[in-house]
């Protein structure tokens, strides 16, 4: 039994992971003089003694604090529950939108508008350019674990980048082939975070690359290809050198934006800086981008507590304590697209997969079947 904390009550599970549950939580004063809660708010708790990815995860949150396209975290609490055990409680933005992939799976098409498509791609960067800014990269940029908050006028919504569970600091990685452990979920892995267990700044961008692919097809990069499990994602992007594919149907802006993102090697693809300058989001509304900072800044947004759809979805909370070592680049110096590191044999492949497509730590959440409640009284 979990139980409220002094200055909040615990509402409606609202979604389960790993390393701990995701609950609604109301304010018992929000906005007081006592108490620096928002009126609603989901709180993600743990056993104290399992709750170090959540502890992780909350120091790298904070680092990000007052950027309006990375979900908030408003502090951390102990609390007990009814057997006397402590129990660990980070509070967070609730993101009553749901989940970029919840959007795409119901939009009943064979995805989203590209107008529609832009706009998150311009939130998606921002936060993407504010994390590497601070010197971090995500390691698990998938429509999962981007959610959907309100905007300031309360006529739409902003993608805000969530679940830092596998986030670390940028330039300290190195290549280490062979090695089995793999942060992130596989259809987004760039190349060189499969063939040489680096990721750096320009991994993130390789995953937004796929998101964006993802919002305009409806289907993940690598799902042209029937029956394919996560090793056979990892040998196509570490042994074959395949890149997604990018149909037709998409403007010419679209495209060329996609291919400066999915670029095999690192150095030649475009930054987060770049990309907010390209043309595919050009005529977008700068002036909604600086409200958006300016209400993060100030306070919190208005949230209506009627009829509420409690559809956000818990993160994976994974977080590999692997030391992290530093990013060395053996790239060839004439421009040409050849992989001198190469080699993705299938044995290591077996390697790193024990068993059908859950081969990574953000893999977890594509097995994983959350349960959404509107019903649950508080206290659960």
């Amino acid at each position: 039994m979990w139980n409220h904390g002094g200055k909040w009550l615990r509402g409606p599970l609202i979604g389960k992971g790993s390393f701990g549950s995701v609950f609604l939580a109301t304010s018992k004063k929000p906005r007081s003089q006592v108490s620096f809660f928002p009126p609603i708010m989901a709180v993600k708790s743990a056993e104290f003694s399992a709750s170090g990815s959540i502890q992780k995860e909350k120091e790298i949150l904070d680092k990000f604090q007052g950027c309006p396209y990375v979900i908030q975290s408003y502090g951390e609490e102990v609390t007990t529950n009814s057997k006397g055990e402590m129990v660990y409680n980070m509070f967070l933005e609730y993101a009553s939108g749901g989940t970029l992939a919840d959007h795409i799976k119901n939009s009943g098409g064979p995805g989203l508008d590209e107008s529609v498509v832009k706009k998150y791609t311009k939130s998606i960067l921002e936060g993407i350019h504010h994390i590497h800014e601070c010197g971090y990269v995500h390691c698990d940029l998938k429509p999962e674990n981007i959610l959907l908050v309100p905007s300031s006028n309360g006529t739409d919504f902003v993608a805000k980048i969530g679940d830092f569970g596998l986030a670390k600091r940028g330039r300290q990685s190195q290549c280490r082939r062979l090695d089995p452990s793999l942060r992130g979920t596989c259809v987004y892995l760039a190349p060189e975070a499969v063939i040489d267990n680096v990721q750096e700044p320009p991994s993130d961008i390789w995953a937004l690359g796929c998101v964006v692919l993802e919002m305009l097809t409806g289907k993940h990069p690598w799902d042209t290809k029937p029956d394919l499990n996560g090793e056979d994602i990892l040998r196509l992007i570490g042994d074959k050198f395949e890149l997604p594919k990018i149909p037709n149907g998409i403007s010419k802006e679209g495209k060329e934006f996609l291919k400066g993102c999915l670029v095999r090697k690192p150095m030649y693809r475009l930054t987060a800086e770049m990309l907010l300058d390209h043309t595919f989001l050009a005529g977008l509304d700068d002036k909604a981008d600086q409200n958006e900072w300016k209400r993060d800044s100030s306070g919190f947004s208005t949230i209506e507590t009627e009829n509420l759809s409690f559809s956000l979805v818990c993160d994976d909370w994974e977080y590999s304590s692997e030391e992290e070592i530093f990013f060395s680049d053996d790239e060839d110096d004439d421009g040409e697209e050849v992989e001198s590191s190469g080699e993705f044999t299938v044995e290591k492949g077996q390697e790193r997969s024990k068993s059908s497509f859950a081969t990574c730590d953000g893999d977890r959440a594509l097995m994983r079947t959350l349960t959404q409640v509107s019903t649950v009284p508080a206290g659960v």
